[in-house]
This record gives structure tokens, sequence and C-alpha cells, in this order.
């Protein structure tokens, strides 16, 4: 077996990575002006899309394995040159996504009222404006889940530009809306909901007929639907570990005052915007892994594997010194509220040192999905909130540490899965040819 040649495989990374970086950046860039739409309105609204926005996000990437797990199958299947069974894992993907997008719904109107007071400590202002708009935010989510299976199996078969222009278009209208219902319509804080919703019915659409366009029977199948489950499972224990870190952290930030949740929510948006920045390497690391495993070049999966490592790790220090260049002026793109903004710079040396542990995390953490090796992924991410992240944050409140305290503990979780995943693709132990996933 051989590797491609360097350049070769450097054209093959990028061509994937940089419309796989467009379509990523879009959800959060729109979360980015969002915020700034909202944090003008004052520390309450922001407080209330903190706290409202942590709990659709926790509860949406739950369920991001109908991307991530979708790529890597459809990558496998791509590789093996079964492009009609690589695109019938979206179809399985979607009609996953249409039963849990629904079931989702159902469920957050029942319980946000409960989970908005669990998270803002009591029945507060800040609790009701999150209750509101999530309320609202949450009729979108079949429409969110239909685009990341749609995405799924568009980068399995290395499909990058048409989810490039679906996403781009979706994004773009609701950021035009979100200002005009929240000032124009005077709707408020419920306007960037209804923004939201907008841009998932759009995507979700955009998607669906793309997928109907293939000719590939459009109906599910047991088999297929199980083994993505199964999939699914790992991940979402994965990302359950995860998210839960980001929602104690969310909680804890809650607990500390209004400032400082406000400055939480414009680090913790920048910090979402830049991982998924540094996440369009592990995209084309999935879908390269993945069809170069699926067609048995081992050698060359192992070359991708450290390249997009490189490429994460020097994004991540580009962003680290961009961002303590604009120590002072970025968190006021986001707000004018002084007391928020000295929150944001105690811990923006926190926030900036870990992205480049961060970018070479996110690209091992691709390899990884793109070789189905997603059991260790899970093992690994539990391990590292219960040993590293959770004990630091406990004691952010009795010791007194402030917001300094949740960031210092969301840098170890990074760090201890930076350990994990070295350790893990330098063993080779992933590497596993055939349609493993």
């Amino acid at each position: 077996m051989t590797s491609e040649p360097e350049s070769g495989s450097q054209r093959s990374v990028l061509s994937l990575a940089v419309p796989a970086l467009a379509v990523l950046a879009a959800e959060p860039l729109y979360l980015l002006v969002d915020t700034a739409v909202v944090g003008h309105l004052g520390a309450l609204s922001l407080a209330g899309l903190a706290i409202g926005g942590a709990l659709f996000a926790v509860a949406a990437v739950q369920f991001n394995f109908l991307a991530y797990g979708t790529t890597a199958r459809a990558a496998r299947l791509h590789g093996l040159g079964r492009r009609e069974a690589a695109v019938a894992e979206g179809v399985q993907a979607s009609w996953l996504a249409l039963a849990i997008g629904l079931v989702m719904v159902a469920v957050i109107q029942v319980f946000a009222g409960p989970l908005t007071t669990l998270l803002a400590g009591g029945a507060t202002l800040e609790q009701a404006a999150a209750e509101q708009w999530l309320r609202i935010a949450v009729l979108g989510a079949p429409f969110l889940l239909l685009s990341l299976a749609g995405n799924g199996w568009m980068r399995g078969v290395q499909d990058t530009k048409r989810p490039w222009r679906y996403v781009l278009f979706a994004n773009a209208l609701s950021a035009v809306l979100c200002p005009v219902l929240v000032y124009g319509a005077g709707l408020g804080l419920p306007g960037s909901a209804v923004a939201n919703v907008v841009a998932q019915l759009v995507g979700g659409v955009l998607f669906l007929r793309a997928l109907q366009r293939t000719g590939v029977a459009i109906r599910p199948d047991r088999v297929i639907l199980l083994a993505q489950l199964r999939v699914g499972r790992d991940l979402t224990a994965r990302t359950v570990a995860l998210q839960a870190c980001f929602l104690i952290a969310a909680a804890v930030a809650a607990r500390l005052g209004t400032a400082q949740v406000g400055a939480h929510q414009i680090a913790l948006q920048l910090f979402f915007f830049l991982a998924l920045v540094l996440d369009s390497f592990a995209i084309a690391a999935q879908a390269l892994v993945g069809e170069s495993l699926g067609a048995g070049r081992v050698d060359q999966a192992r070359a991708t594997a450290w390249r997009v490592t490189r490429y994460g790790a020097a994004v991540g220090g580009l962003a680290a010194v961009l961002l303590l260049a604009g120590f002072d002026l970025i968190p006021r793109v986001f707000t004018p509220d002084e007391a928020v903004v000295e929150q944001a710079q105690r811990v923006w040396w926190w926030f900036a040192v870990m992205q480049p542990v961060a970018g070479v995390v996110f690209a091992l953490d691709g390899v990884l999905m793109g070789a189905g090796d997603v059991a260790y992924l899970r093992s690994l991410t539990l391990a590292a909130s219960v040993v590293g992240f959770l004990p630091l944050l406990l004691l952010t409140l009795p010791l007194d540490l402030g917001l300094p305290g949740v960031w210092a503990g969301l840098v170890l979780l990074i760090v201890i899965r930076l350990l994990g995943l070295v350790w893990r693709v330098r063993s080779g132990r992933w590497a596993v040819v055939g349609a493993r996933a």
C-alpha cells in the first residue's frame, strides 16, 4: 500500500476543508451576529439568550452523530466504490433526524420552564427571558437535524459545494432577519428565536431536495437504521459528556452574577465559532480517512492524520494571536456594558491559549471518527470530564475562583483529551480497513 503524493494529499485536505469551513462557520457566525444584536438590548436579554441558547445547543448537539457518524459510514462505502449505498446512509439518517427532531420539540415544550429555572438558579427575569426564547427556537429542531444528516452523507461522498451554498443562503437570510425582527418589528429577544427557526427551516428543505434528486429510494431500512444507532450510541455518550461540561459551566457562571454569565456567553460563542472553524480539518479527515481505510490504503490514512494535525495546530495558533491582539476590542463588539467587558477580559488569556491545543484535538477527533473508532472517543471524553473538568469546576464557587475558574476547567478538559488522542493515533490501533464503520 502506498500513500498519495504530499502535494496531492494537501490539495485533497484543503479541497474538503475549505468548503467545510464555510459550512461550519456559517451557523456560529450567525450566532455571533445574534449575540451582538441581542447584546445591545441589555444584559438581561443577553443572559436570557445565554441560558436558552445553551440549553438548545446542548439538546441539538447530542444528535451530531447524524452528521459525523453518517460521514464516516458513507465515506467507507464511497471508498469501496458503492456510491448508491453511501447516499442510502443519508436517507436513513434523515429519517432519524425527523423522528428525533419531533420528539425534541415535544420534550422541550413540556420542560422548558423547569430546565431554564434549573440553569438560571431560580425563577428570575433571566429565566423568563430564556424560557420565552427557547420555546420558539426549538420549533426549528427537525429542520436543523435534517441539515446535519444532509451534511453527513454529502461529506462522505466528498460533495462539499452544495452544503456550502445551502447553509450560507439559509444563515444569510436569517442574519438579515434578526435585526429586522428584534429592532424593526419590535419583537426584542423573541425576534432572535424566530430568525433562528427561519434559517433551520430553509436549510432543512434544501438538504431534503438534494436527497430526493439522487434517485435513491426514500424509505426506511431497519438494518441501516440500527447500524447508525449503534454508532450514534458512542458518539452521543461522548457528546453528552462534553455538553454536560459546557452546561455545568454555564450554570456556575449564572450563579456568579449577570455580568459573569453575559461575559461567559460572549467567550463561549467565540469558542464555538473557533471550534467549528478548526473542525473544518476534522471534517476533511473524516472523509479522507474513511475513504482510505474503506479502500484498504492504511499508509494514506496515517499520512492524512498527521497532516490535518499540523493544519489544526497552525490555525489554532493563529487564532490565539488574533484573540490576544483583540483583548480590549473584541468583547466591546458584543456589549457596551463595562461590567460584562471586564469579566470577559478576566478569562481572555485562558480562552486564547487553549486554541492551539484545541486545533490538534479537533483534528484528531476527526481522524478517529473517520476510522469509526468512536468507542475510544467516548471513553476518553468521559474520563477527561470526570477526572479533570468536574473537580476543578466544583471548586470554583467555594474557593471564589470566579469566571477564570470556569475557564481553567475547560482548558484542563482539552489538555487531557489531547494526551489521550495523540497516544491513540500513534498506536495505530484505529487504522482498521474495510467497511468497519
